[in-house]
């Protein structure tokens, strides 16, 4: 299936894709970044998955969330007649949980299903054995997951499968649960109890929601993705759920996505903060404080959902791939990468916090204090980018920039909020980097700001420099560059976030990959800003209708496909699209 076949469920630990054809062919347990138990996503069918769908022929399928809430449910109809699968994750107990609730709708349907569990990214297979009347287990290593069927099921082909039938008026749970090997079995739930209990939870989470605009709709699926990636012990938030799905269908730019990088949880907590949930805020700031303790010169890029620093990459050359896009990685080796603009990105984000009446944290200014004191060493080095390039590191333009804010936000602590700081040394740096940028980062034959210093290639990233507060949106400068990248790197309807050429690999790979949503978004932001609204306005529309029919964006489009391609759900896309409707909706207000 493509990759928009897909749908989001989760427990505000882990999460699953759910495909249209009834199968969930990605999920980690007990946590996003655990061994996947399903990962036919990046293989053959016969890698884990869980398929519940019609064993006739179907006529039709339909597909929704429960509104206001992450309930999945499908609608199959056939000559027999139809049936509704419901999947969820009940908001974590003490072990996860996958409900499928089977719903007669009308007619009698003949159904197959058919389990498939293997643990380590599919290349172990676990010891299957029948607990009581309805309930199988299966063991492999630290692993197990129960399997409480109400029909009978059997092994087929070292599967669980069951045929039944489902007639109008009747439901049918089916639970799986993940456990430590070495406990009992968990204590059973109830099914029907639960699907309420992940009702009301969703909807009352969303109730807190502030935002009341336009575009409601696609600003609340997009914030309800979010909170789905919250890791909630710790409130870490991971970029993406899923591993190594491509950005180029057959290519190599395949990375794994299910951690905590600081730039990702900094903008999304500026979505979440803006709409009005400081919860998540408070949650966020306790784990980068505990994440990032220690030497400011050993701050990471990313780190694991509970705050781990060792993230190594390797490939699993048993699966094939999405599509067989090679290699499958697990662990990402851009987590010792030196990213210069993560310091503005915290600084920046712990700024939103004050300005939303965040109760003062102390710890967190100390925090801030070694950020910035550390940053004023190293702010002149080059770095590896906001794109984690793999081609050696430069002055790139946005990392300086990224650098200007950090000690902007920093004065503002001190000037607006009362905090204690060097402030004069702080202006002054300030100050220095504005004017080296102006100076190096722009290209005065181009009209525009370039990627890196002295270079004359474009980069989407420079779209940031009137939304971060850098130069005012009616700079001529801001104009140029605008311009420059429409001229360049905007294609098709999307902005690219640079071109890509075999003289000059900047990020050390072969060429070729989708645009990324979160570029367009910007480039629509610029335009609210230069009061270009119509154009914006048609523009983020037209942004909107590629989602799927779930409110869902992937990291990239492909446009010459026509489908959607990167990790899914992505958050940097969904971050994007809630901070530009809101963009729009203060350029409409004017």
């Amino acid at each position: 299936m493509r990759i928009e076949d897909y749908g989001l469920i989760g427990d505000l630990q882990t999460a699953a894709l759910v495909g249209r054809n009834g199968s969930i062919d990605w999920l980690c347990f007990p946590r996003f970044d655990s061994d996947a138990c399903f990962s036919a996503l990046l293989g053959s069918e016969k890698d884990g998955h869980w398929g519940i769908a019609p064993a006739a022929e179907i006529v039709s399928v339909e597909r929704c969330y429960r509104e206001r809430t992450l309930i999945h449910e499908l609608l199959f109809e056939t000559a027999e007649g139809t049936v509704r699968v419901i999947d969820f994750m009940p908001p974590r107990g003490q072990d996860p949980d996958v409900v499928r609730i089977v719903e007669g709708v009308s007619g009698t349907v003949p159904m197959r299903m058919e389990l498939v569990i293997r643990f380590a990214y599919g290349s172990i297979v676990p010891w299957v054995r029948r607990m009581a009347d309805d309930s199988r287990v299966a063991i492999a290593g630290p692993d197990a997951i129960s399997l409480r069927a109400p029909v009978e099921v059997h092994g087929e082909n070292l599967s669980t499968v069951a045929d039944f039938t489902i007639s109008a008026g009747e439901r049918l749970p089916f639970v799986l649960t993940w456990f430590p090997s070495h406990h009992d079995e968990p204590a059973r739930i109830d099914p029907e109890q639960a699907l309420a209990d992940t009702c009301s939870f969703w909807r009352d989470w969303v109730g807190t929601c502030t935002y009341g605009g336009r575009w409601s709709e696609p600003v609340i699926r997009s914030l309800m993705v979010l909170k789905a990636m919250t890791y909630a012990p710790t409130g870490g938030i991971v970029a993406a759920p899923t591993t190594s799905l491509p950005e180029l269908i057959g290519g190599v730019r395949n990375w794994d996505y299910r951690y905590c990088w600081l730039r990702d949880a900094t903008f999304a907590l500026d979505a979440l903060v803006g709409n009005g949930f400081l919860d998540e805020a408070r949650a966020w700031r306790r784990w980068l404080l505990r994440a990032i303790a220690g030497d400011p010169d050993d701050l990471q890029i990313m780190y694991g959902p509970a705050g781990e620093r060792r993230l190594p990459e390797f490939e699993v050359p048993w699966l094939t791939g999405y599509e067989g896009s090679q290699p499958v990685r697990i662990g990402n080796g851009a987590s010792t990468q030196f990213q210069l603009d993560v310091y503005g990105e915290v600084l920046d984000v712990l700024h939103e916090a004050r300005q939303a009446r965040l109760e003062r944290d102390e710890d967190s200014w100390a925090l801030q204090r070694a950020l910035l004191a550390n940053l004023e060493r190293r702010w002149r080095e080059p770095d590896e980018g906001i794109w984690e390039v793999r081609g050696g590191r430069r002055h790139f333009t946005h990392s300086k920039v990224m650098a200007w804010v950090a000690f902007d936000r920093g004065i503002a602590a001190i000037e607006e909020f009362g905090h204690e700081g060097p402030l004069e040394r702080w202006r002054a740096l300030r100050e220095e980097i504005h004017t080296e940028v102006l100076e190096r980062g722009f290209d005065e034959e181009l009209g525009s700001f370039v990627q890196s210093y002295d270079s004359k290639r474009l980069d989407a990233s420079l779209l940031t420099i009137p939304l971060v507060g850098f130069l005012p949106p009616e700079d001529p400068r801001v104009h140029g560059t605008l311009e420059a990248i429409r001229a360049e790197l905007y294609r098709d309807g999307f902005v690219q976030r640079y071109s890509h050429d075999e003289a000059d690999l900047v990020d050390g790979l072969p060429p070729g990959e989708g645009s990324f949503f979160l570029c367009s978004f910007w480039f629509v932001d610029n335009l609210a800003l230069l009061g270009r609204v119509e154009e914006a306005v048609e523009t983020f529309e037209r942004l909107l209708a590629l989602r799927n029919e779930l409110g869902l964006l992937s990291e990239e489009y492909d446009v010459e496909l026509g489908r959607q391609v990167g990790n899914f759900p992505q958050a940097f896309s969904h971050i994007g699209l809630i901070n530009t409707a809101m963009t729009l909706e203060r350029a409409l207000a004017r």
